[in-house]
């Protein structure tokens, strides 16, 4: 003979998360934002939860299972809002969050391929450096192209990965721009922006420009870069969504520059402006 068992006509909210697979705090969630009714009380002071009830907070679950916010929850719930434009605005989401995931498990794929933190950079950029041997890249080498990519996006870092390609297979280029690097560091506060070594060093620091882009035209690195602009789809440019202009970079982006050497980079970029006039 089977034992009779007879149901509760209400249980307290423990029993209804239980039941529901879900907790007492986001039932009392759900009660906040009115979601779910907030059912009376009994005589200790508990909230007892009855049919009704769990068939709401059931619903609730399944709604959430399937990604429809809690707002549209509601709404569905009132019939406030056609439940075919809810479902058209998932399915966006769903959509967009797809292809987030993707982006995801290819950046990890390429951490899996490279084996240095380059594998997350875009694809643009670990493509046209993938082909170096280990060590080639500096740290400081990423952190530039990392900079680089989050303001001009990843073409601009691709474009960019060319000076790093120069210098990961000239020694001699590398060597001397170790050596300015080291003479614009030593360029601190005290230094005044009128001196004339910052004159000279920024003289030498377009020399050493020049000398970077004719070992990357030998090299054939201008017709690569040619190619990238070509290669450069919508598939890619979605993640330029998070970049920002190189004036708002300039203001957010803080770099422990003395005037003096601040003046030097502008000589610098006003050297390599004239000089490229002059071959036009």
């Amino acid at each position: 003979m089977y034992p009779s068992i007879t149901p509760p006509r209400q249980v307290k909210i423990g029993d209804a998360a239980a039941f529901a697979g879900t907790t007492p705090r986001a039932i009392r969630h759900y009660h906040e934002i009115g979601l779910l009714p907030e059912p009376e009380r009994g005589g200790d002071g508990r909230r007892r939860y009855g049919y009704d009830d769990m068939i709401r907070l059931l619903w609730i679950r399944k709604m959430a299972a399937v990604g429809i916010s809690l707002d549209d929850m509601r709404a569905a719930f009132d019939e406030a809002r056609d439940i075919e434009e809810i479902l058209s605005r998932l399915e966006e989401t769903l959509a967009a969050r797809e292809a987030e995931i993707k982006r995801q498990r290819a950046a990890v794929q390429r951490l899996h391929a490279v084996g240095s933190p380059l594998g997350l950079l875009s694809e643009l950029v670990t493509d046209r450096l993938g082909h170096l041997p280990p060590g080639a890249l500096r740290p400081s080498d990423l952190d530039a192209l990392l900079v680089t990519e989050r303001v001009f996006g990843p073409l601009g870092a691709a474009i960019q990965a060319g000076v790093f390609i120069v210098l990961a297979t000239h020694p001699d280029l590398r060597a001397e721009d170790d050596r300015l690097d080291a003479a614009e560091a030593a360029l601190d506060d005290g230094v005044d922006p009128h001196d004339p070594r910052v004159e000279e060093l920024a003289v030498q620091r377009c020399a050493q420009h020049m000398a970077l882009e004719q070992a990357g035209e030998a090299a054939g690195l201008d017709a690569a870069e040619e190619k990238l602009f070509e290669i450069y789809d919508a598939d890619l440019k979605g993640e330029e969504d998070t970049q920002m202009s190189a004036f708002e970079a300039i203001t957010k982006m803080p770099y422990d520059f003395s005037p003096a050497r601040m003046r030097c980079m502008e000589r610098t970029a006003q050297l390599l402006a004239d000089a490229h006039s002059a071959d036009h």
